[in-house]
């Protein structure tokens, strides 16, 4: 009754692609109240083909209290609520994982003891038989289009590396690098590795031959091979090598890479990636994308039927740093009841979707490329950017296959530095390159322990800021140790504050042994890197260079896979008990190691990034001009907003110019001021809602047509084929001050350009008058209602410092300005734990996992920035101040050390309400980023 011929075809052409061993006939039950008359034909069903039934249970969720998080995602998955869910959800929760004994007793129920029991058997039968699959039998194979015909792979590696350590040692190669250059390539050709270097190599001169700054960084600057290839900067005979950090003999893994590009050239380095492997054989790898806080309330707010109002109440008065808990204030303040079930409910599905995959996407950069195709390997899609092909496994897939990958990274500093290089080469007339920059520069690391770092790659933060003063580093390798000093790692194991106490000579360095002094001295006996850790464990605690490496990998997923750190901890402290050393020291230096669970930098890595913030320190001293240039053309990039990087370059002496319709470019450029010193024009690029193409065709216009000026607004907008909303942002912006027009002025003219649909872009200036008629008499802007306007259209002003509006009411209620808290010849007034009161507008918020709850909150005034730190207690009671006001007023405690001033709050009140009051005008400004 059940078997019609078009199920029978189908049955044959299985038989044709499968052998019966490998064809079952799946048996699941609905829990419809029919299972019983559905088993029976599935029965005679399998009689009837010759197919053996196989035990189902269509999981949906592995445990029954998922239920209700199940109904949820199928809501998200259609786009409904839970009340117009209907039939798309399960009538019951019996599709969970079920036990062999609960699966046996259900069938032998519904197919009677023997076919039930054969039903189940088949199905722990395949299970048993999946398991025998390993991953070994996928066979991958580097590519070999590097390696010139007649030559091989390791051969023609050796070659290279013998050319690039001669033009690395003009003078010779030292003793310690060739020992290191046999030991590394011994090792490559050991473990068939070289067709990896090459390929990364290739990258490397494709993006040189192109001019595209590059620089390897990571556990590749453990490499002497690397550094001969050109990979890395990192000379090996600077700083102490563990190459087992990068290629272990025990660990059996392919290295992986990491070259950061410049972030505007990046596409161009992939593009060739894949018109030199094709996209069948090179691709992206995957990242599975996890749910958030809030993205999570968004999505379970609108299934549970909150409004879309409510809900992006919820998901914006919800900290951004909230991790396991959602406050009642932060509900309250959405408008909702905490107690209500519905909310209860809402909070409770939240935290349990919260870390569940959400989505499939590409990695930043890990490219995979392979000899033979892709899809014979992974499964493969086309990624949503055009040109691109993804596979659909993640780093840790790729890993345990032991598949090639190099991170082809963006990084804003090197697009920075090379457009540096370019001013300064266009200017100046002499190339430079991150070669050239004189090393060892006593004014720049001056300007490094004053931490006048601003726009400095890596050191710029508030938390780099603070270590600078009390660090001051005065060489390269103190750089290194600036770079990685400032991680949760180094925090989390209590590194820093011992480190800085030994360097500053107030607590006496000693060690064990020799042989540990060999590992720690260059730190004052503290571990501050992962290969420090490695080593220590090596000379101390008796590991292979292997075992350390899988320490590492344990520390790194300590997080996630305690047990896996807790199994090296009697391996790490017997050792070191054996090697003579005390209990007392072996649990300290586990305990330490543990701390890198949190983010630890590994030396390579940091000595690659100080070269960068090195030579980035080095322009913004000695080329103010050219680096705020620079930066500004590099944005979206660093912890400042434009608005920041103009302040910074002009309290260094660097004039800035305002966009103008008639001088300025799509870029900042630098001009010649009065004075002969260089100064910055800003460029349209500035300007909000002005596309490059409309910015493209005026700068045209305008060199084409000299005498434009005289004819106007209108004259421009009919020299670049442009209308009025094309040239609007530029009005808003002030830009027409050049043709003798104010901001009003131009807007009125502006408005009445109208469409711009012209009969073509060449100008017709006979069919104009000579000149435009006169302006109506408009009245002018005071200088706040400017300051607003240049923050709307430009987001910064060069006119005035919204804060310098409020200055009088401020000094009436004894509030001090920035510059109380950091000039020495103030320290008289203003003295350590004094009680002060500072005001300014809010540029940064941050709550780092390893402050226990500590806010730190930056400020700026018309005379430069203020540090906050609020407690957790004092930021609950000011939290609505903290998070969504633009300028705030302060009170607290002034607290200075190594030279690093503070204010540690008491009470914080938003100022924004007061700007209608107190100026001219009912305007708000908005500065946040």
């Amino acid at each position: 009754r059940v078997v019609n011929e078009r199920f029978l075809e189908l049955v044959a052409g299985l038989r044709r692609a499968f052998t019966n061993d490998r064809l079952s006939l799946g048996a699941c039950v609905a829990w419809d109240g029919n299972d019983r008359q559905w088993m029976s034909q599935l029965r005679s069903l399998s009689m009837h083909v010759g197919i053996r039934l196989v035990a189902l249970n269509d999981i949906l969720h592995h445990q029954i209290e998922r239920k209700p998080l199940q109904d949820v995602m199928t809501c998200i998955r259609h786009g409904c609520t839970l009340e117009q869910a209907g039939f798309r959800l399960q009538a019951h929760r019996e599709r969970h994982l079920k036990s062999p004994v609960v699966m046996g007793s259900l069938f032998k129920r519904l197919l009677g003891n023997r076919d039930g029991s054969a039903a189940v058997s088949r199905t722990i039968e395949i299970a048993h038989r999946s398991l025998g699959f390993n991953l070994d039998a996928l066979k991958y194979e580097y590519p070999n289009e590097v390696v010139p015909d007649g030559q091989t792979s390791d051969g023609y590696l050796r070659s290279l590396v013998k050319k690039g350590a001669q033009s690395r040692y003009p003078q010779g190669v030292p003793g310690t690098v060739h020992d290191r250059l046999s030991h590394e390539l011994g090792l490559i050709e050991e473990l068939k590795y070289a067709p990896y270097f090459l390929t990364v190599h290739d990258l490397v001169a494709f993006a040189r031959e192109r001019k595209i700054l590059c620089q390897g960084r990571g556990a590749a600057a453990n490499s002497a091979v690397c550094f001969c290839l050109g990979v890395t900067s990192v000379d090996p005979d600077r700083i102490d090598m563990l190459f087992e950090r990068f290629i272990s003999r025990e660990r059996d893994e392919p290295p992986d890479i990491d070259i950061d590009f410049e972030h505007e050239r990046r596409e161009e380095v992939i593009q060739y990636i894949y018109g030199k492997y094709g996209r069948e054989r090179a691709a992206l790898t995957a990242e599975v994308i996890t749910y958030r806080w809030r993205s999570a309330v968004r999505e379970v707010g609108k299934v549970l039927g909150f409004s879309l109002a409510c809900v992006d109440r919820l998901a914006k008065s919800g900290d951004r740093w909230w991790r396991n808990d959602i406050s009642g204030a932060s509900l309250a303040e959405a408008g909702v009841d905490p107690s209500d079930p519905t909310v209860c409910r809402l909070i409770e599905l939240v935290k349990t979707l919260v870390g569940h995959p959400r989505h499939l996407s590409q990695h930043v950069g890990g490219f995979v490329i392979t000899d033979q195709p892709l899809c014979e390997l992974v499964p493969i899609e086309n990624a949503a950017m055009a040109n691109r092909t993804v596979i659909e496994w993640d780093k840790d897939d790729i890993d345990a296959m032991g598949m090639l990958k190099v991170d082809v990274l963006g990084l804003g500093m090197l697009t920075c530095i090379r457009k540096c290089f370019d001013l300064i080469e266009e200017h100046q007339g002499h190339s430079m390159s991150l070669a050239t920059v004189p090393a060892e520069d006593k004014a720049v690391y001056d300007m490094v322990c004053r931490a006048d770092t601003v726009g400095v790659f890596q050191i710029e933060s508030r938390a780099q800021m603070s270590m600078l003063p009390r660090l001051r580093p005065r060489c390269f390798y103190d750089l290194v140790i600036e770079v990685a000093i400032v991680r949760p790692g180094p925090i989390q194991g209590q590194m820093v504050h011992p480190y800085l106490r030994r360097r500053q000579g107030r607590e006496r360095v000693s060690y064990p042994s020799h042989a540990v002094r060999r590992v720690l001295e260059k730190t004052l006996g503290v571990p501050l890197f992962q290969e420090q850790a490695m080593s220590l464990a090596i000379v101390a605690a008796g590991f292979t260079p292997g075992e350390a490496d899988q320490l590492r990998r344990a520390m790194a997923s300590w997080k996630r896979r305690g047990n896996q750190m807790q199994a090296f901890a009697k391996r790490f402290h017997d050792g070191m008990l054996r090697g003579g050393y005390q209990e007392s020291f072996a649990e300290s230096c586990f305990e330490q190691l543990k701390g890198f669970s949190e983010y630890g930098f590994p030396e390579s890595h940091a000595a690659s990034f100080a070269l960068l913030v090195y030579v980035s320190a080095w322009l913004k001293c000695h080329e103010p001009a050219v680096f705020a240039a620079a930066l500004m053309n590099s944005q979206p990039m660093g912890f400042y907003a434009p608005a920041q990087i103009i302040r910074d370059a002009q309290e260094h002496g660097v004039e800035i110019l305002p966009v103008d319709i008639l001088h300025s470019h799509w870029d900042c450029t630098l001009e010649r001021s009065s004075h002969g010193s260089k100064s910055v024009r800003l460029g349209m690029r500035a300007v909000k809602g002005l596309r490059r193409q409309d910015a493209d065709a005026i700068i045209a216009a305008v060199k084409a047509n000299k005498g434009i000026t005289d004819f106007g607004v209108m004259g421009l907008a009919r020299a670049a084929g442009l209308g009025a909303a094309q040239l609007r942002p530029l009005a808003k912006a002030d830009a027409f001050r050049s043709m003798g027009l104010d901001r009003r002025q131009s807007l009125w003219q502006v408005g009445s350009v109208g469409s711009g649909l012209w009969p073509s872009k060449e100008t017709v200036f006979s069919e104009l008058p000579e000149r435009e008629p006169a302006s109506v008499s408009l009245p002018t802007c005071s200088l706040f209602e400017e300051v607003v306007s240049d923050y709307g259209a430009l987001g910064l002003s060069l006119k005035a410092h919204p804060i310098s509006f409020l200055r009088k009411w401020l000094d009436e209620r004894g509030c001090l300005d920035s510059r109380y808290l950091r000039a020495e010849m103030f320290q008289g007034r203003v003295s350590d734990k004094s009680w002060v009161m500072v005001a300014g507008l809010v540029l940064l918020r941050q709550r780092p996992s390893t402050a226990n709850g500590v806010v730190f909150v930056t400020l700026e005034d018309e005379y430069g920035v203020v540090n906050l730190v609020m407690r957790p207690d004092v930021y609950e009671s000011n939290r609505i101040a903290v998070r969504k006001a633009a300028a705030v007023f302060v009170w607290g405690q002034l607290e200075r050390k190594d030279g690093v001033a503070h204010v540690v709050v008491t009470r914080m009140n938003s100022l924004d309400g007061l700007w209608g009051e107190l100026c001219e005008g009912n305007n708000k400004i908005s500065v946040r980023r």
